[in-house]
């Protein structure tokens, strides 16, 4: 199942406190990017982020993104503040 563009707006708006939040739409699905790095992305109307050692503590749910995939975090928080700070700490491991 693809996921909707309305959600794609949903996650974006979400996003508003993470600077450069660029996406790419691929087989269906979007991936998300912060000043070029990939850090997760939409499935199946599935807001995932990649899974990271410094979000361990976290206690985030894991879910497959497609089969074959490796589990990533999902995020369900509708607070825009927390899910800022979740995202930087992650692209801080990434860099």
């Amino acid at each position: 199942m693809a996921s909707s563009k309305n959600y794609l707006e949903y996650v974006l708006d979400l996003l508003e406190n993470v600077n450069n939040i660029s996406y790419r739409k691929m087989m269906g699905e979007y991936l998300l990017y912060s000043d070029g790095i990939l850090f997760g992305g939409i499935y199946d109307d599935r807001f995932l982020i990649k899974k990271s050692p410094s979000l361990e503590y976290l206690s985030l749910s894991e879910e497959i993104p497609y089969d074959g995939a490796k589990p990533m975090y999902l995020i369900d928080s509708e607070n825009k503040l927390e899910i800022a700070e979740i995202i930087y700490k992650l692209l801080d491991e990434l860099k």
